[in-house]
């Protein structure tokens, strides 16, 4: 009877590119259509069968344990510290105790993702998520051969061969040939670009005979800094679609409310997420993401990313002008 797979999670990065919003929430957990860029890759495991996860923490590891206990309490858990940032290959190492030679499912904590992950696993041969990408020396590519087994994994070529991007997403029917080349690499101090590479580690044990594939990512959605996760956010309210109605409020679609927000006389939306005990007033919102507990009123604000337990305050102005005049307000 073959075992369920294990799914390994890194969620130790910093995201410095994110601050201020970082100074005081890990990346994972900040808001992005509606929920915390970690629900969205945790909310798909039980369909997939999975019910067991080992998440690597690093920087307010205690934030992401606390939000998952809360959250998830029927998955299984271990959490592991990532002391140093070493590198994603290293990162995915510390999980070896508990993948031993299991199935393993490896999703980069900050990546939102839409793929046939359950085509994936059901067929049964270990294979990583790609995408075409116009700039493939910005990401790690695969090469593969007619039949589409990759050949060749390589982390941010100067000279690309390929324009088929890593997404971030991997499954390996066996963990333990992987496993063992990520050791490898931290033995003999194979690093690139100062890090321990997932990538090189897949490259050695494809060397060895490892048959690997690869899968389409349709959708892969980057969380990296404030103006992607603004795209990001409006990509998926776009799909999502709909809004909630606010008595005594206009809600231009898409837009999604958390539950216990309260909204009072506003314009919101489009491309709108509002967490759980937001509060707006007597405000126009648009293409913002408004985390938990945060307050705006009396103002207008577009492209905002306003952090949880904020309060973002202005003033509206009343004005009496006549015929062919002009003013700036500031």
């Amino acid at each position: 009877m073959s075992q369920s797979p294990l799914a390994i999670i890194p969620v130790a990065g910093i995201g410095t590119r994110l601050r201020p919003h970082t100074h005081t929430l890990p990346k994972v957990l900040l808001h992005v259509a509606g929920k915390p860029i970690l629900a969205h890759i945790l909310d798909d495991l039980p369909a997939l069968g999975i019910a067991e996860a080992v998440l690597i923490v690093g920087y307010m590891g205690d934030a992401v344990r606390e939000y998952v206990s809360a959250n998830y309490p029927r998955l299984r858990v271990e959490y592991v510290d990532q002391p140093e940032r070493l590198g994603l290959g290293h990162a995915v190492s510390l999980a070896d105790p508990w993948a031993d030679d299991r199935p393993v499912l490896i999703i980069l904590g900050d990546t939102i993702f839409e793929a046939d992950l359950k085509r994936v696993l059901a067929a049964g041969v270990s294979s990583i998520g790609v995408r075409s990408v116009a700039d493939p020396r910005r990401f790690g590519i695969v090469e593969t051969d007619p039949g589409g087994r990759v050949i060749r994994l390589i982390e941010k070529p100067a000279n690309p061969t390929s324009n088929l991007a890593i997404t971030g997403v991997y499954y390996f029917t066996h963990a333990r040939p992987l496993m063992d080349a990520l050791h490898e690499l931290q033995r003999k101090n194979v690093r690139t670009q100062g890090e321990f590479q997932l990538t090189d580690a897949m490259q050695l044990w494809v060397e060895r005979g490892g048959e690997l594939t690869t899968f389409p990512v349709d959708g892969w959605y980057d969380c990296g800094k404030t103006e992607t996760l603004l795209e990001t956010n409006r990509a998926l309210l776009d799909k999502r679609g709909g809004a909630p109605g606010v008595p005594g409020s206009v809600i231009h679609a898409p837009v999604v409310i958390g539950a216990g927000a309260v909204i009072e006389n506003c314009i919101v939306g489009p491309h709108v997420s509002v967490a759980s005990g937001a509060r707006l007033k007597n405000a126009v919102v648009r293409d913002s993401i408004i985390n938990e507990n945060a307050t705006v009123e009396d103002v207008l604000i577009e492209g905002s990313v306003v952090g949880g337990n904020a309060l973002v305050r202005g003033g509206f102005r009343r004005v009496n002008v006549g015929d062919s005049s002009e003013v700036s307000i500031t």
